[in-house]
């Protein structure tokens, strides 16, 4: 019974650290195409293509804070993107 509940343990903690670092995953900007991009918190389609647009005219992001150039994404939706969202 003691090694049945031993496994069960280890196994929720094994869970919840594959949780975490999924959690922490992050989008490239500058590698994603329109489709990753959109699944973005507050980036729809449109949003996605002019982000492939802007960095296809102007070249890489050198940091998040940078989509701010691509029109239509302000600082709340750059705030909202800072944990999912990389260089």
């Amino acid at each position: 019974m003691k090694s049945l509940l031993k496994v069960a343990i280890f196994s929720l903690l094994l869970g919840s650290a594959s949780l975490a670092m999924a959690q922490e995953a992050t989008v490239n900007i500058n590698t994603a195409d329109v489709e990753t991009l959109s699944q973005l918190p507050g980036i729809g389609a449109t949003k996605a293509q002019a982000i492939v647009e802007d960095r296809t005219a102007n070249g890489p992001f050198a940091s998040v804070e940078e989509l701010d150039r691509v029109n239509g994404i302000g600082a709340a939706t750059i705030e909202g993107l800072r944990a999912q969202a990389g260089t």
